[in-house]
Formats: structure tokens, sequence, C-alpha cells
């Protein structure tokens, strides 16, 4: 495996650009090919069994046809049903999932109340249950599955997004800084970080939004070292391919993520 072969990074489809944005700025450096698999978008509200075949199938693309030295998978719910079968079919190969950020919101929050939104996928999935309960005793979460969200953010919708967003943090209660306030709150879906606009206005400006892509990038950047395999080119480049329509992925990275040099 070389030093200088690319990370592949998917994602059923624009959500894990949030990801991507954090990998590059964490490794410059290095190359990535990102693949969204907008023809079978969104991943949230499907069961396990389809998600876990299309993780296998776009993880299976990124490793033999672009020879990559690690994998993130930059999506929540791909995490939740497939990380264990993806970790068989390629025990070599470095890879890093992400999950909603529990024990960062558990070490911030004042209140002692932590907000999570995130898909059905991934808050019914047996991964997040175990890492919820491992730190109730700290903290009460206030779990919000978002229908629709992933979807509206796909779709560049800014109505829906409003209009969801409104509903769905309405649902949950109070938030604020005061004694039994929701005071931070988990963006449990890579799509939903770019809804922070949004979501900033109507928890207010004291809330604490927390996600997940700095620390998956740290991550990253752990295991590369460890196993010898970072990259010590001045500037990598990233490439954007999908395997259905590409139009809407091209259009949110050219609003989100930084130009290449």
């Amino acid at each position: 495996m070389s030093a200088d072969a690319p990370i592949g990074v998917f994602d059923s489809g624009i959500g894990g650009l949030s990801v991507l944005r954090a990998l590059r700025a964490a490794l410059p450096g290095e190359d990535f090919v990102y693949l969204a698999d907008t023809a079978h978008a969104p991943y949230g509200e499907r069961g396990d069994a389809f998600v876990a075949d299309r993780s296998l199938a776009v993880a299976r693309q990124l490793h033999d046809r672009h020879g990559i030295k690690a994998m993130v998978v930059a999506c929540n719910t791909a995490t939740a049903a497939a990380i264990a079968p993806l970790r068989q079919a390629w025990p070599a190969l470095p890879l890093v999932g992400v999950e909603p950020a529990l024990k960062p919101a558990a070490a911030q929050t004042r209140t002692g109340r932590v907000g999570v939104m995130a898909t059905r996928g991934t808050l019914g999935s047996t991964r997040f249950r175990a890492l919820r309960e491992s730190l109730a005793h700290r903290v009460t979460y206030v779990q919000q599955p978002c229908d629709g969200l992933a979807e509206a953010v796909e779709q560049d919708d800014a109505m829906k997004i409003i209009a969801l967003c409104s509903v769905y943090t309405g649902a949950m209660g109070r938030f604020g800084i005061q004694n039994g306030d929701i005071d931070t709150l988990v963006l449990g879906c890579t799509h939903y970080p770019f809804a922070t606009g949004v979501l900033r206005g109507l928890v207010g400006p004291e809330v604490q939004l927390v996600e997940t892509g700095e620390p998956v990038a740290r991550q990253t950047q752990r295991l590369l070292s460890n196993a010898g395999l970072l990259c010590g080119r001045p500037r990598g480049r990233h490439s954007l391919l999908a395997t259905g329509p590409s139009e809407g992925l091209q259009a949110a990275a050219a609003r989100w993520l930084p130009p290449q040099a």
C-alpha cells in the first residue's frame, strides 16, 4: 500500500462533504476520492440490509478502481449498518466511520441535557443505543428522528429545510443555558451541518452545535500516521464521483468546499 495513494470517502449523497471539508483541512497533502451513491440516496430511512449492501458495493468500487490506502465512511447510517462487514471485507485497510458525537457533547454540556438530531436508521441502530447507554449516567439525551431533512439538504430546498428544522427543534423542548434546557445539540447526520445557519437561528447563540467532521479527520490522521501512510506532498487534490446524477454534488462542493489550488 503506497503513501501516495488516495483516501476514499463515501456517503449516500452530499452530506459527507462536511467530513471531506474537515479531512482536507487536517490533511492538506492528501489526495481524496469522494464517491456519492446518488443513485440510491438518501440512506437514512432505508433498511439496514439495503444500506449494508450499498456500502459494500461503493466501498468495493473505491478499493478496486481507485487503489485507496484508507477509507472514511462519511455517513452515520452507513457506519451503523455496515462498519462491521466493511472491516471484515478489508481487514488490512485503515477504516474510519462516523457516529453521533455523544461523547464530546457529554463533555461540553453544562445543563446535562443534550439534543440529538439524526436519522431513524442511526437512532434505531444497536451501535447508537450502546453508545448512548454507556453515557446515560452522565447526561440526558433528547433524541429526535429527522425524517426528510437529509433529503431536503440533498435537494437544496431552503424552505423545506427551514420548515423541518423548525418542527424538529420545536419537538425537542426548550433550548438555552438554564437548568432543564438543552444546551448542546448533536448533528447526528453528516448532511445536517449544511443546515447549521437555520439551526443556529432556531436554538439561539448560546447552544453548542456539535458535529463529527473534525474528530473523524483526527482519527484518520492517527491511523495513517501509525501505518506510515501519511503523504508528504505539499498540496493534495480531491475527485468527486457519483453513482447517479452528479449536478447536486458538484453544486454543493462549489458552495461548501474551499477551492482546490
